[in-house]
């Protein structure tokens, strides 16, 4: 193999904790790691949304995402941080912030080191699960960040619902 291959098969990965849990999403999808910044709420908001920041004059929702995934919440702490990432829904891009407990760095994971998500039934979604990495028997959980939010729940953060009720 040239080292041409090696290049093209190896993926960059900005890694993060929650909890004891180490997670990675592409790089190219994570704009900027932010200190943990005052957060305005936002009034029925879904409860893993914490609200918004203003980032350059943009109006950025934050997800806590210990919530959207079912874990229990924690105190923040000095490496508490915002990641800013850039999700695809059919073609938009919606800029949102990721409240994790730490970043940890950039890992290069080549193809050989990447396991397919695990298969854990159908009571338990894991299709936001892009694979497992192996690093030194550590696991990473690769996120597809573009399908840990359907697109219903992207437009109630994105404040871009219409509720419809009948009326009975």
């Amino acid at each position: 193999m040239s080292n041409t291959d090696t290049i093209r098969k190896t993926n960059q990965y900005l890694t993060f904790k929650l909890g004891e849990e180490m997670f990675g999403v592409d790089v190219g999808k994570a704009r900027e790691v932010l200190d943990c910044a005052e957060v305005t709420k936002v009034p029925q908001a879904p409860d893993y949304m914490l609200g918004v920041i203003n980032l350059r004059s943009s109006v950025v929702p934050v997800i806590n995402l210990r919530k959207k995934f079912g874990m229990t919440e924690t105190e923040k702490t000095i490496d508490t941080c915002i990641i800013v990432m850039e999700i695809d829904v059919d073609g938009d891009i919606i800029v949102i912030g990721t409240m994790v407990d730490a970043v940890q760095e950039v890992l290069d994971l080549d193809a050989s080191q990447i396991e397919p998500p695990p298969r854990l039934g159908t009571r338990l979604n894991t299709e936001f699960i892009k694979g497992m990495g192996n690093l030194n028997d550590q696991f990473i959980i690769i996120l597809d960040i573009d399908r840990v939010f359907t697109s219903e729940e992207l437009a109630e953060i994105e404040g871009d619902r219409i509720v419809e009720e009948v009326v009975a």
